[in-house]
């Protein structure tokens, strides 16, 4: 399956033509683009440098940096709304004898604050000839996935040092912008709901969203406020489902992402033989074999692209066997795709080989653990009666280290609901990971129970029954956000624990059925051809098994699309040291200026 025509990638590269390129069509000459961090990953998100140059850019620049003034040429800032930005913007303009470019051409990412804006009339009105808010303050990291632009979210939200503090506020407000300008850039105006918990985050994020979309579309072109459409958007906090964060995943992105030293999505691997080089990859969606690949099961994986070296090599071998010329001219012109075809096979192979090597010498004996204590039950579906029993193993086995460990532990204190202070502290000193005990005590700011009291007796999503669905035995976990995703399709959530924040909710109609009463609108056949549209929206970190829950519900219920969401991708790594830097002060963590 090639990557989705339709995924968020389309949508926002579809903007920005839209709201940049299109303003320069009629123009012939050529046109050069600065770029911010923020802007530079998004465009290398959505666009490669020849759709730049369709587009007359000849030349990329970071704002940021000092560059060779082209006063013959114009030039189209597209930065975000910051301090660092403007002072870029305005240096190139200073005096207007010695402007960098000929004039300046500006599009905000987002809204851009008075002061700011001030300060740019004040120092250059002139040499601007376009000054624009094109709202998009956020990541397409893939076709169905989303990130936000917020560093340091995770303390942010969940540090005890900054509970009583204007920046947990801060930062709702900023994640409640960005999720609207998602909102705007699918053209959708959804139905806000949350789960309700312990904790008031998501509520209060579900609160600010709502306001947002409501001061967003209070008036369209026409002045008309435009209606709710046929989408819901749900937010869930992190601690809603501890277990899928910890778990060792055996599907091939998830595993890939655990178990390598996968950075910025580059995969670097050596080549065979002595003088082996050292090649990196990068893994995206412009590769098919990736995107047909990654939520496949390893076990599936390593069958699988063996047989596609196989076909691609003897593919090669027949064409090289017909020696007339006409043969070899046609051999010649599908070398460069057949090598191409191989090498992405080869890389594949290299991260699949990698993590086999992996689990064979450990991850193998650690699963069925997990599995036990993550379900309460095990592969025959006997109920586990002691989860201490399970977890014991694991920690007397010299060859898993401390990270295993502690996520084995976890899985066994999310099972039971939390332990005693005394079986905690003497689980840290036994396994000797006192220097590390934060990572595992820290899980009481995410509202998950450590230390188990009758206060804290977590109310469980009640699962869906898939003891029908064919699994791998060490894979029998799915995660609740796929629980979620189906029963909100199909109407099945319980408006108590799931309310709405909006005063009129739309009909939602995920499952593609339309009563009788409700009577279409003339653009409702529209949303209908497109299909209904669920956004998930999970604060704190999305890991790559929830990634996946998202595809594999969009395929199952094709009447509608699941986008998920968050402030950043997890693995489970990453959560754990993130988890242990809450109880440090804010300026050890060092939150970066936004």
């Amino acid at each position: 399956m090639a990557p989705a025509v339709r995924g968020l990638k389309s949508f926002v590269w579809q903007k920005l033509k839209s709201a940049v390129f299109d303003d320069f069509s009629k123009e012939e000459e050529w046109k050069i683009m600065l770029l911010d961090d923020y802007t530079t990953k998004l465009l290398s998100l959505c666009c490669k440098m020849t759709d730049l140059l369709a587009e007359g850019i000849t030349v990329v620049e970071n704002v940021y940096k000092d560059r060779e003034p082209v006063p013959h040429m114009k030039a189209i800032y597209l930065i975000t709304p910051t301090k660092k930005s403007v002072d870029g913007l305005i240096d190139d303009f200073i005096t207007k004898s010695s402007s960098r470019y000929k004039a300046a051409y500006v599009y905000f990412t987002d809204f851009c604050p008075d002061s700011l804006f001030n300060k740019i009339k004040a120092s250059c009105a002139k040499s601007i000839k376009k000054c624009k808010e094109i709202n998009i303050s956020f990541f397409p990291y893939e076709s169905q996935v989303f990130t936000l632009n917020i560093p340091d979210a995770f303390y942010r939200c969940y540090s005890p040092t900054l509970e009583k503090t204007k920046d947990k506020d801060a930062v709702l407000q900023v994640m409640a912008e960005q999720i609207v300008t998602l909102c705007a850039t699918l053209d959708e105006n959804p139905g806000v709901r949350y789960k309700s918990g312990p904790s008031d985050r998501a509520s209060k994020l579900a609160q600010l969203v709502e306001k947002t979309l409501e001061d967003y579309y209070k008036t369209d072109e026409k002045s008309q406020i435009k209606a709710k459409t046929h989408s819901q958007l749900i937010i869930i906090d992190r601690g809603f489902d501890p277990v899928s964060t910890v778990l060792h995943e055996l599907t091939f992105q998830a595993m890939a992402y655990d178990l390598l030293p996968i950075e910025n999505d580059t995969y670097k691997y050596k080549t065979e033989g002595s003088g082996g080089k050292e090649k990196e990859a990068i893994l995206e969606e412009d590769d098919d074999l990736w995107v047909k690949m990654r939520h496949k099961h390893i076990a599936d994986v390593i069958e699988e692209i063996p047989k596609l070296l196989k076909d691609a090599s003897s593919k090669t071998k027949a064409a090289e066997g017909k020696l007339s010329i006409s043969a070899l001219s046609q051999l010649m012109k599908k070398m460069p795709l057949y090598r191409k075809e191989i090498s992405k096979q080869v890389v594949h192979l290299n991260i699949a080989e990698d993590c086999m090597s992996k689990f064979k010498s450990n991850i193998e004996r650690l699963c069925k653990t997990e599995q036990d204590l993550a379900l309460g039950t095990d592969a025959e579906g006997q109920k586990v009666k002691d989860s201490m029993r399970v977890l014991l193993p694991v920690l007397l086995n010299k060859s898993h280290d401390s990270y295993d460990k502690i996520r084995a532990i976890l899985l066994y204190i999310f099972s039971t609901n939390g332990t005693t202070q005394e079986n905690l502290d003497k689980l840290i000193q036994n396994v000797q990971i006192e220097s590390d005990s934060d990572m595992i005590r820290n899980w009481k700011y995410l509202d998950v129970p450590v230390i188990s009291s009758f206060v804290a007796q977590q109310h469980k999503y009640t699962r869906r029954d898939r003891s029908k669905e064919e699994t791998f035995q060490l894979s029998r976990w799915t995660p609740v956000i796929k629980d979620v995703m189906e029963d909100a399709i199909e109407n099945k959530l319980d408006s108590k624990d799931w309310p709405y924040c909006s005063r009129c909710p739309p009909t939602w109609n995920g499952s593609g059925a339309v009563s009788a009463r409700q009577k279409p609108r003339a653009s409702y056949r529209e949303e209908r051809r497109s299909g209904a549209r669920l956004i998930v929206f999970v604060i704190g970190g999305v890991t790559y098994s929830e990634m996946r829950s998202a595809y594999e519900v969009s395929e199952a219920y094709k009447s509608c699309e699941v986008v998920i969401g968050s402030t950043h991708i997890l693995t489970p790594r990453r959560l754990l040291e993130e988890v242990k830097s809450l109880s440090k002060p804010k300026d050890v963590v060092r939150i970066k200026d936004e």
